[in-house]
């Protein structure tokens, strides 16, 4: 491995946090120097220090191999996460270092858990640094680092390829280096339009800002202890919900429609599979919320249904009601569309509609063969006939997914988490939804499991962010040198 390379790459990585940091100072100053200031400082310069060393002492190479890019993703990430928690650390209170590990990767993976009970108590400049990493992690730590080296360097191109899974990029219909530029104007364009929206619908500019990193990192952190539902308006929910929505949606998409100006590119089988599925999912939530006497009027269970469903199945993870009471099956119905998710190309985590989709083509295929044993028929998505090799890779990582949960709950179980709380905590935290059901659920938070629990669902969160496989190549890569 070309450990030149990888460190000036890395190194670009935490510039980036650096950055965020410098803000949240900035943010600190203007409130008249709260309590995280110091904390934030120290910070900075450590992690600007880090993230500078490469440039000066290691000179510029373009050279990469395959396996120096994997090493450049995870490091960027992992290292992302530990100097991600150095302001948390420094400013104390409920943050010690397996909390504060737990924020920085919930926050980066844009999973949205946290072991806060009181989010009131941090000073803003905190607020908005811990906004800040799910909006670095919503467009991506590698993404951002892509965004400033120039598009003619090699480097791009296959760190391109690699950070992005065939999944995500297909329907740009662009060269895999204009993928990050589309991507990030999609994503500061949504940001804006949700600051603005919920500006005009009451929010501060402060609580709007932090809002809109979160939703459209579909991450799920907030201001409020009671999450969205703190500011009991209708409109800042619909608000929500729609950008919700929009974060889950397939990036390139969203582009065509305004490069075209048409809605032709929203005629997409994935699209119209994820959205039945979330208006089917909300009206049996809702009806049963409704049946089972939960909620007491029509509008307040279909408000509920419909916002939760939103909030889980683009892995936002935002509140306006407290599911630990709700009746079993809606419970069920939130954590399948947490597995499922929004569509590959967007900022949820999970599965993905796309894999779901090929899965079902799969299994009624198969049906159709065993009844028909000499036919030949071919997966057909939207205008395209896919081969068995494009789709045996797809299914094969849904097995691993759950294969991972399985592994992950029983490794839970054995470091004393509950039985609940161990499998809907996998769960949630590999999909990146952020809360799960009872105590965990989106009235509670993490704070009360076991610390070795923590730190299993925080490899949850990087797996699910990552979507397994590179994690395992840079896994395997190690264990192979050490053999050696």
């Amino acid at each position: 491995m070309n450990l030149k390379v990888i460190s000036r790459n890395v190194g670009y990585a935490l510039l980036v946090s650096a950055l965020f940091m410098f803000l949240s100072m900035l943010i600190s100053l203007i409130g008249g120097h709260d309590s995280a200031l110091a904390a934030l400082s120290i910070s900075f310069v450590i992690t600007f220090t880090a993230g500078i060393f490469p440039f000066i002492f290691v000179r510029k190479t373009s050279a990469i191999s395959l396996k120096d890019g994997y090493m450049i993703i995870i490091l960027s990430w992992v290292l992302s996460f530990i100097f991600g928690m150095l302001p948390y650390v420094l400013w104390g209170g409920p943050f010690t270092v397996i909390n504060a590990w737990f924020e920085s990767v919930s926050g980066f993976t844009t999973t949205g858990s946290s072991i806060l009970d009181n989010v009131e108590a941090l000073p803003n400049s905190l607020l908005f640094w811990r906004s800040s990493t799910h909006f670095i992690g919503g467009l991506g730590v590698v993404v951002f680092l892509l965004l400033i080296i120039p598009s003619s360097s090699p480097v791009k191109l296959r760190l391109t390829n690699m950070e992005l899974s065939s999944l995500s990029k297909e329907g740009y219909r662009v060269r895999a280096n204009k993928t990050v530029s589309i991507f990030t104007y999609v994503y500061v364009g949504l940001a804006v339009a949700a600051t603005v929206s919920y500006m005009l619908a009451g929010m501060s500019f402060f609580d709007a800002i932090n809002h809109a990193f979160s939703v459209c990192a579909t991450g799920g952190f907030s201001t409020k202890n009671l999450s969205i539902g703190a500011f009991g308006s209708p409109v800042i929910n619909i608000i929500t919900m729609v950008f919700m929505v929009l974060g889950s949606v397939h990036f390139g998409l969203i582009f065509m429609v305004f490069a075209t100006r048409s809605l032709k590119p929203l005629k997409n089988n994935v699209l119209r599979y994820y959205i039945s599925v979330l208006v089917v999912v909300s009206l049996i939530v809702s009806f049963s919320l409704k049946l089972s006497g939960t909620e007491a009027s029509w509008g307040k269970a279909f408000m509920d249904g419909f916002f939760q469903v939103c909030a889980y199945s683009s892995t936002t993870g935002f509140a306006i009601a407290d599911n630990s009471v709700w009746p079993m099956l809606p419970c069920v119905l939130l954590m399948f569309v947490g597995m499922q998710c929004g569509m590959a190309g967007s900022t949820t985590g999970g599965i993905k509609c796309d894999r779901i989709i090929y899965l079902f083509k799969s299994v009624g295929r198969q049906i159709h063969r065993s009844i028909n044993p000499s036919s030949v028929l071919n997966i057909k998505v939207g205008n395209r006939y896919l081969s068995d090799e494009e789709i045996f890779p797809h299914i094969v990582y849904i097995a691993v997914f759950l294969a991972f949960i399985l592994i992950s709950t029983v490794l839970c179980l054995m470091v004393g988490s509950s039985g609940e709380n161990a499998l809907t905590g996998t769960i949630t935290s590999l999909s990146n939804v952020g809360p799960a059901l009872g105590e965990i659920g989106s009235a509670g938070n993490f704070g009360a499991e076991p610390s070795m629990a923590k730190f299993l669902f925080s490899i949850d969160m990087l797996l699910g962010r990552l979507e397994i496989y590179p994690v395992l190549a840079v896994f395997i890569m190690i264990l192979r040198k050490n053999r050696k």
